[in-house]
């Protein structure tokens, strides 16, 4: 793998480590302001939303310089993001920070897939970007539970201010590693959203939020959920996050390395095993040894999806892979914010902190469904196109037949 890959690793893993970072700290950023743990929730909500508007605005913009000048720029306005956050004296300036840093979320995954994908052979494609994501899934063994500790024993607002400087590190990485990319030719928004066009890439985005999404349900709320439902310390929530992080590293690199061999089938069972799982954690959660092996099985099959999902929308929007890239990403957004709103639902509704696993559940139960439709409907095209062509070949053999 081309060295470059690190340096998208380095950035991934700063990026990794702010979008998750918070779900162990929501209880002490919600007592320091003041307000209730389903609305400190809004800290996940609103990076993800941030994600989802971010990923196709400053990915246009960025077609107006080289790839590896977007991507220094991206870092640099993620460390502004999470400055301001650590600043912020009042609730709603920490989620302007928030989402200031998430704006660089979306396009700099977006564009670090099609840079991770053209710097190999295309057999290998699938196993690149999970090297690019590995930065992002190694933040949750490294550098959430890090910044967890540092946030329950310092203070929450001193780990913003080592995640600002994970940013810098993120920065010199690719300004040092990632070759000189020439601005992107020719490339006009209209051709862009061409792609938006397929609806094979669509489904692939409606797989990637409701599968995504299933994963943040549960984990949004992790913290409140094994400190009240199976009786953890807040400190063991640092180990905890540490199995979730070990699960999304085992699962993404085995899920790069199946997604260039068989790629629908890995869908349908990393899908179909998530849902399971997610439903079992309702009574899982209860037990912390069975609720430990739970989380690192969410962890490991839901980031099982995230190489397949990313090859899959590239695949299909071959002709103009940038922004549906970053779109995608976007999509894995979007599905945190909707899991983090309908988890906050169900607890302040007083259905329980455990209550978020049966959305979780169902969320990804509905991802299963629309890939079997998918694959269903790419069959479907693939025997109408081979009836055209028999079709087609058929007039030659009849004719000759009649001059002979």
């Amino acid at each position: 793998m081309p060295l470059a890959l690190l340096a998208l690793a380095i950035g991934a893993f700063g990026i990794g480590t702010t979008e998750f970072v918070i779900m162990g700290l929501l209880p002490q950023v919600a007592g320091d302001y003041g307000v209730s743990i389903p609305t400190a929730g809004y800290l996940v909500t609103g990076y993800a939303l941030g994600v989802v508007l971010g990923a196709p605005v400053m990915t246009v913009l960025g077609t107006r310089v080289s790839r590896k000048r977007m991507l220094m720029l991206l870092m640099g306005l993620f460390i502004v993001g999470n400055v301001l956050s650590a600043l912020a004296p009042a609730f709603g300036l920490m989620l302007l920070g928030r989402v200031v840093a998430s704006l660089a979320h979306g396009a700099f995954f977006g564009i670090g897939s099609v840079v991770a994908a053209d710097l190999v052979a295309p057999e290998r494609k699938a196993g690149a970007i999970a090297m690019m994501f590995t930065g992002l899934t190694v933040a949750n063994v490294v550098g959430v539970p890090a910044g967890t500790f540092i946030g329950q024993t310092v203070g929450w607002r001193a780990t913003f201010f080592v995640v600002a400087a994970l940013g810098v590190l993120g920065l010199l990485g690719v300004a040092k590693l990632v070759p000189e990319q020439p601005k992107p030719e020719g490339v006009r928004l209209r051709h862009e959203l061409a792609a938006f066009r397929n609806v094979q890439v669509l489904l692939a985005m409606a797989m990637t939020v409701l599968g995504f999404g299933g994963v943040f349900a549960a984990i949004t709320y992790i913290t409140p959920m094994m400190t009240e439902a199976a009786g953890f310390a807040e400190s063991s929530v640092t180990w905890l996050l540490v199995l979730f992080g070990l699960g999304m590293v085992g699962g993404n690199l085995i899920g790069g390395k199946l997604a260039d061999r068989a790629l629908m089938p890995l869908l349908y069972g990393s899908l179909g095993a998530l849902a399971l799982v997610l439903a079992l954690f309702t009574v899982t959660a209860h037990h912390r040894i069975a609720a430990a092996v739970t989380i690192f099985l969410i962890g490991a099959l839901g980031f099982a999806t995230v190489p397949p999902l990313q090859k899959r929308v590239l695949d299909q929007a071959s002709g103009a892979p940038t922004l549906a890239s970053a779109v995608n990403i976007g999509a894995f957004n979007l599905g945190n914010a909707l899991s983090a709103w309908l988890g906050g639902i169900v607890i302040a509704a007083g259905f329980g902190f455990t209550a978020p696993n049966w959305v979780g559940a169902v969320l990804a139960a509905s991802a299963l469904a629309l890939a079997v439709l998918s694959s269903a409907l790419e069959r479907r095209a693939g025997h109408r196109a081979s009836r055209v062509v028999a079709g087609a070949a058929s007039p030659e053999p009849a004719a000759e037949t009649a001059a002979v």
